[in-house]
């Protein structure tokens, strides 16, 4: 990295914050503010609509270092860049002043959009009015914005806007209890009579990656038309290399002066040499993977080159392997600590707990990846509608 990161300044303050965070099950105003307050929030904005246009490896490497810091800060900024990149795909160029007053007044966005979400919209006047709940909203208690997919009573497909979150329509409900990202926010959010403007109300396509790759559909920018959820995936891997790395930082530090059982000094121990080479091993070579898909999106935004079926998938199954090796980095890790992996407290334990999500999140998930991979290597047809 030749440049500074943009986060910099906020990572102290992140850090402190996050054995907080995690015990309280929200991030304090102080580490939300400053994100809004910093350019990061526009780097998946293009220039046209006053974003900052990122490089896909950039805020990769901005990403990674908060998920050193804290994970539930790093996953509901992660949250907001990939949803927002989505959002300007769909929304269009018809839409590009609303975008920018949103990049422009550094507003969080987010997209509750998860298992059970149920929203229905009627036609009001100037306005859709919408009624029905959004599930998994990570970091809807912090944004000002949801992208609201839902259907109608009418022979149309499904509509998508951008619903305001500050309105009385809506509601949030603080229901995440989980042990991983307890602070990320990844809540339920109620539309009761909310209101969105007709005039910003766009279809919602199903295999709108496809869609978005067509030349006569309209974009704010060509870099939309790359697939939010690969470049999510990219973005996942690149948070758990961060994460995963740190934690290995914290062992090596931690354990040169540990004596095991009957005075034996851990950090001679032939095992432990073996079990902390390996995971360093793994780790490289998930960053390296990351990286590599990462640069070749950049050349291919910087070309302006639209994405086929097969750039979508090289950058999801580099994210499933990096995640992959990652795990496994992980695992050695616990192996060297021992039973003092598992006590209740240390950084090492919210690490560990805070990891699990990664690899279970339905873009990056093993199963569904790989399949759709399988699919396309034996010249089947996607069944995904992302």
């Amino acid at each position: 990295m030749s440049e500074a990161l943009a986060v910099t300044p906020l990572l102290d303050s992140i850090r402190a914050n996050a054995e907080q965070a995690d015990q309280q099950r929200t991030l304090a105003d102080e580490v939300i503010n400053g994100f809004k307050a910093n350019p990061i929030m526009g780097f998946t904005a293009s220039r046209n609509i006053g974003g900052g246009a990122a490089t896909v490896a950039r805020c990769a490497d901005e990403l990674a270092a908060v998920a050193a810091c804290c994970t539930s800060s790093a996953w509901v900024l992660w949250n907001h860049l990939c949803t927002f990149h989505l959002f300007a795909g769909l929304l269009g160029p018809s839409n590009a002043e609303m975008l920018g007053r949103v990049v422009s007044a550094g507003e969080w966005v987010c997209f509750p959009a998860g298992a059970s979400t149920g929203v229905r919209g009627v036609l009001d006047g100037d306005d859709w009015v919408l009624n029905g709940k959004a599930a998994f909203g990570s970091g809807a208690r912090y944004a000002e914005y949801a992208g609201v997919s839902f259907v109608t009573d009418t022979e149309q497909g499904p509509l998508f806007a951008l619903a305001d979150l500050r309105q009385a329509g809506v509601r949030i409900d603080a229901d995440w209890d989980a042990m991983s990202l307890r602070a990320s926010a990844t809540d339920t959010v109620y539309y009761e009579n909310a209101r969105v403007p007709a005039v910003n109300v766009v279809p919602f396509h199903y295999m709108y990656r496809e869609v978005f790759r067509r030349p006569d559909y309209a974009v704010v920018d060509p870099r939309y038309r790359e697939d939010w959820v690969a470049l999510s995936d990219l973005w996942l891997g690149a948070m758990a290399v961060g994460l995963v790395q740190a934690n290995l930082d914290d062992v090596l530090a931690g354990i040169r002066d540990r004596i095991a059982i009957a005075g034996v000094k851990v950090a001679q121990r032939p095992t432990v040499h073996v079990n902390l080479g390996l995971a360093q091993a793994k780790l490289n070579a998930a960053r390296d993977t990351v990286r590599q898909a990462c640069l070749e999106t950049d050349q291919r935004i910087a070309n302006e080159q639209t994405p086929d079926e097969s750039d979508y998938l090289r950058q999801m199954s580099a994210s499933m392997a990096a995640l992959q090796l990652c795990d496994e980095a992980l695992r050695l890790q616990v192996r060297v600590m021992g039973g003092n992996g598992l006590r209740e407290g240390p950084a090492f334990e919210r690490r560990y707990r805070d990891f699990q999500a990664m690899p279970l999140h339905i873009n990056a998930h093993q199963d569904r990846v790989s399949e759709q991979f399988g699919r396309h290597l034996l010249g089947l047809p996607p069944e995904n509608p992302f």
